[in-house]
C-alpha cells in the first residue's frame, strides 16, 4: 500500500507504480466512426463543444442536435436511420484480443480498461436488464469484455472496467445534451435507472473482479444512498481494487483529468490523465495526422505525467471489425521501441522531492523521476549549438555525476557544477527523450 487518497483508504501500490494504462472505447459508434475533429476537451469553447463534438462515441447525441454537421452527415450518408442499426452492422470479425494486449504490454501498459457500456447503453457483455441489446445477442455476438479480460490477464496485466453510470441514452432516455452547463438535463436520476445501473456494476464486479472501477458522468441521484454498500462489496471482492472520482463526489481513490480539462486535479496525491491518441476516444475516420499524437508526443506526455506523480490512461479506438487503426498502432509501436530500454525510469518511480530538481521546457526539455536508488533525467531538444552539452538543474549533492549512464547504452560524461550537473552526450537534440540515470546520494 502507498499514500492515502482523501477517503483515508490506502491506495494499493500497483496503481501509482503502473504509470501507463490503455483505455479502449469500442462500440456501435465505431461503425459510423464520425465526428468533427474540432480540438481537445478543455481547449474548445464550451459553447461550441456539443454541436461540433469531436468525440465519435457521442455520435448518437450529436446527430440529435438540430443543425449540427453530424446530423447532416447522418442524414446524407446514413439516411437518418435509427442508431441501433449500427449495432447489427458491428461485426468485430477481425478482433484478436491477444494481439491487442501484446501491443499494449510492449508499449509499457500495466493495466487495460475497456468500455463495458458507454452512453449509448449498448453493453459489451450479456448485461442484466439489457435483453438482446448487447454484443452477445447482436452485432459481434460474443462477450467482448470476457474476451478482453482473459487476454489482459493472460499477459499478467491488471484489468479494469469503464461504465457509464450517469448517462444512458437508451435505458435513461433524455433529450440530447446541448451544453456543459445543462449536463444534468441529460442524466437519468430516477429509481428504476439507479437500480438498473447498480445491478450491472455489481454483475461486472462479480464476474470479472476488476482491478479498477472507472465510472463516468456521475451516478443517478436515486442511487446515491446505496453507493457505500456497492463500494464495500467491491473492496471485499477486490481488496486491491481502485475507484475513480466520477461518482458525484461519493467516493474517490484517484482523481481524473481528461485532455486539458480538470487539470486542477493533478495537484492531488493520486491522479490519472486520460485522452485519446486523437481528439476522439471512439474511432474517428475523419481524423488525420494533424489531429493525432505522434509516438514521440505520446512518450513525452507519459514522461511528463509520470514526472508529476500521475498515471496516463491512453485511449485506443478500434475499428468496427476489431482491428486497431494503423496510425494508432504506429504510436504504440513507437512507445514500445522507446520503452524497451527505458521502462525502469518510468515504472515504479515517483517525482523527486520538491525543489530537488528543476524541470525545463523549451530547449532543452527536461523531466525527472526517481526510485529508491536512482534519479532519472529525461532530456530532449538540446540546441545544436550546445554541441551535446546540457546543464541539468539539481540541488547540490542530489546525485553522483560519476555514475551517469544512458539507458540506451550510448556514452555520456557528467560532472558537478555550480548550477547542477553538466552533461555531454551525442543525440540529445532529438525530440524523443534520452534518459540519463544517476545513483542517488
Amino acid at each position: 500500500m502507498s499514500d492515502s487518497p482523501p477517503t483515508g483508504r490506502p491506495i494499493p501500490g500497483w496503481f501509482p507504480e503502473a504509470k501507463l494504462g490503455i483505455f479502449v472505447h469500442w462500440g456501435a459508434y465505431s461503425v459510423p466512426a464520425w465526428a468533427e475533429p474540432t480540438g481537445a476537451l478543455g481547449v474548445v469553447d464550451p459553447d461550441v463543444w456539443f454541436k461540433h463534438n469531436p468525440y465519435a462515441e457521442w455520435y448518437w447525441n450529436t446527430i440529435r442536435i438540430e443543425g449540427s454537421p453530424a446530423q447532416e452527415h447522418h442524414r446524407t450518408v446514413h439516411g437518418g436511420r435509427p442508431y441501433d442499426e449500427f449495432l447489427d452492422e458491428w461485426k468485430a470479425e477481425l478482433f484478436d484480443p491477444a494481439d491487442w494486449v501484446d501491443l499494449f504490454a510492449r508499449a509499457g501498459a500495466r493495466y487495460v480498461v475497456p468500455t463495458t457500456k458507454h452512453h449509448d447503453g449498448i453493453a459489451l457483455w450479456d448485461a442484466p436488464g439489457t435483453g438482446t441489446r448487447n454484443t452477445v445477442h447482436r452485432g459481434p455476438r460474443r462477450d467482448l469484455i470476457d474476451d478482453i479480460a482473459a487476454a489482459v490477464r493472460a499477459r499478467d496485466l491488471r484489468f479494469g472496467v469503464y461504465y457509464s453510470g450517469g448517462i444512458d441514452w437508451y435505458a435513461g432516455r433524455r433529450d440530447p445534451v446541448l451544453h456543459e452547463d445543462r449536463m444534468d438535463d441529460g442524466r437519468p436520476h430516477e429509481a428504476a435507472y439507479a437500480a438498473y445501473a447498480r445491478r450491472q456494476v455489481l454483475d461486472l464486479i462479480d464476474r470479472h473482479r476488476p482491478d479498477m472501477l472507472w465510472n463516468d458522468m456521475g451516478w443517478p441521484r436515486a442511487g446515491w444512498a446505496s453507493l457505500p454498500e456497492l463500494f464495500s462489496h467491491y473492496y471485499a471482492t477486490v481488496p486491491e481494487g481502485v475507484v475513480n472520482d466520477r461518482w458525484d463526489s461519493a467516493h474517490v481513490d484517484f482523481f481524473t483529468t481528461e485532455y486539458e480539462s480538470g487539470r486542477g486535479n493533478e495537484a492531488a496525491a493520486c491522479w490519472q490523465n486520460c485522452r485519446g491518441i486523437g481528439f476522439s476516444f471512439g474511432y474517428n475516420q475523419v481524423e488525420g495526422p494533424e489531429h493525432l499524437l505522434t509516438a514521440t508526443g505520446a512518450v513525452r506526455l507519459l514522461v511528463d505525467v509520470a514526472s508529476r506523480g500521475g498515471n496516463l490512461l491512453l485511449n485506443v479506438g478500434p475499428k468496427a471489425d476489431g482491428t486497431l487503426p494503423q496510425e494508432q498502432r504506429d504510436v504504440l509501436e513507437g512507445m514500445a521501441s522507446w520503452m524497451a530500454p527505458h521502462a525502469r525510469a518510468v515504472h515504479a518511480t515517483r517525482p523527486p522531492e520538491p525543489g530537488a530538481v528543476e524541470p525545463q521546457d523549451g530547449s532543452p526539455w527536461v523531466r525527472w523521476t526517481r526510485d529508491e536508488r536512482h534519479v532519472y533525467a529525461f532530456v530532449a531538444d538540446v540546441p545544436d549549438e550546445a554541441r551535446g552539452h546540457v546543464v541539468l538543474k539539481t540541488q547540490p549533492g542530489l546525485v553522483d555525476p560519476v555514475t551517469a549512464e544512458r539507458l540506451d547504452g550510448r556514452p555520456v560524461q557528467a560532472e558537478a557544477g555550480s548550477e547542477g550537473v553538466h552533461v555531454t552526450s551525442g543525440g540529445l537534440g532529438t525530440s524523443l527523450p534520452t534518459v540519463i540515470s544517476f545513483t542517488a546520494r
